[in-house]
């Protein structure tokens, strides 16, 4: 029995609706803000795990509220995950947006072997399996942590009721 029941296995159709339409704008808002670093491109995914570990929660805010809390705890977390980036950096990163050139992507150049061998392998890209691969890994990550969460919580709890006992069986017995 659960006060709050496990995240289910799948993510739920919403939060794959979800990461379909602002896949495209996170993936460019992320290359942006990294300034096109390789090792950057991570972290939208890190956005995307952080928006499925408190998907219910936000869901049920924008229902009570009548806004789009989890568009504007992807924005947040964006923004937090980034300025985290930058201070891990090793060396200062200065960042500049010159309007004049055009958008370069983060998955160009710098492809894995296999990437660049599907550009001459017939096209077997589904409509849509982007956002769902990406929405379930998101969502993978999330569970794991969320997993982790639960066990960490059951050996607090574990320690202080051991502790618990331990202050109370002292109690009980002081002339000993």
């Amino acid at each position: 029995m659960y006060l709050v029941p496990p995240m289910d296995d799948e993510p739920p159709p919403e939060f794959v609706a979800f990461v379909t339409g602002h896949l495209t704008a996170l993936r460019r808002e992320t290359d942006r803000l990294v300034g096109g670093d390789p090792e950057g491109g991570h972290l939208y995914m890190d956005v995307l795990a952080d928006v499925a570990g408190h998907w219910r929660r936000l869901r049920a805010w924008s229902r009570l509220a009548g806004k789009d809390a989890p568009a504007e705890y992807l924005h947040r977390r964006l923004a937090s995950r980034t300025k985290q980036w930058r201070d891990e950096q090793i060396y200062d990163v200065d960042i500049r947006v010159l309007r004049t050139q055009p958008y370069v992507p983060l998955h160009g150049p710098g492809q894995t072997l296999a990437l660049r061998k599907a550009r001459v392998l017939p096209d077997t890209v589904r409509t849509g399996a982007v956002p769902l691969a990406d929405a379930c890994i998101a969502w993978v990550h999330a569970c794991k942590k969320e997993r982790w969460h639960r066990v960490g919580r059951l050996v607090v709890t574990g320690i202080l009721l051991i502790g618990g006992i331990i202050q109370y069986m002292s109690w009980l017995s002081p002339g000993t």
